[in-house]
């Protein structure tokens, strides 16, 4: 139905098929940047997860909606926390692995963002702030003060 519309206009299908085939190829540019992390972001007061890439540029999160780039946003992070999904976030986190992470960021200018990522990503997720993050218990070295 559109695509008489589009017809009825005056506009070629060609056209069409270029501006499809120019959101693809930046979408695809997006995946292979350098430091690309395939999240999903819930701002503040809403329920739905939107998928995206992401990159750290410093203390600021740079994020850009997928497929066709609709919604993008910069980030000013001072901290970051990551935690594992819980069950109600994981049926409602699509195509992310079956254990995702769930990175909760405050923001400089008040407020929070959770970001969701594959497991693996958890340290790209955090970022700048994934040095702060306390290690787990196995890999904590051991104390060498105090008596033997």
């Amino acid at each position: 139905m559109i695509w008489a519309i589009l017809l009825a206009i005056g506009i070629p299908l060609w056209f069409c098929a270029v501006g499809i085939l120019l959101v693809a190829l930046r979408n695809r540019g997006l995946r292979r940047r350098p430091g690309n992390v395939p999240v999903r972001v819930r701002r503040p007061g809403k329920d739905r997860w939107v998928p995206g890439h992401g990159v750290w540029v410093h203390d600021v999160f740079a994020f850009r909606g997928s497929p066709a780039a609709w919604k993008e946003g910069l980030l000013w992070v001072t901290d970051a926390a990551v935690r594992p999904a819980g069950a109600a976030e994981r049926d409602r986190l699509y195509r992310i692995g079956d254990a995702p992470v769930v990175a909760t960021c405050e923001l400089a200018c008040g407020g929070s963002i959770e970001l969701a990522a594959r497991a693996e990503d958890a340290d790209a997720l955090l970022g700048p702030f994934a040095a702060d993050a306390e290690p787990p218990a196995s890999e904590q070295p051991l104390s060498t003060s105090g008596p033997v």
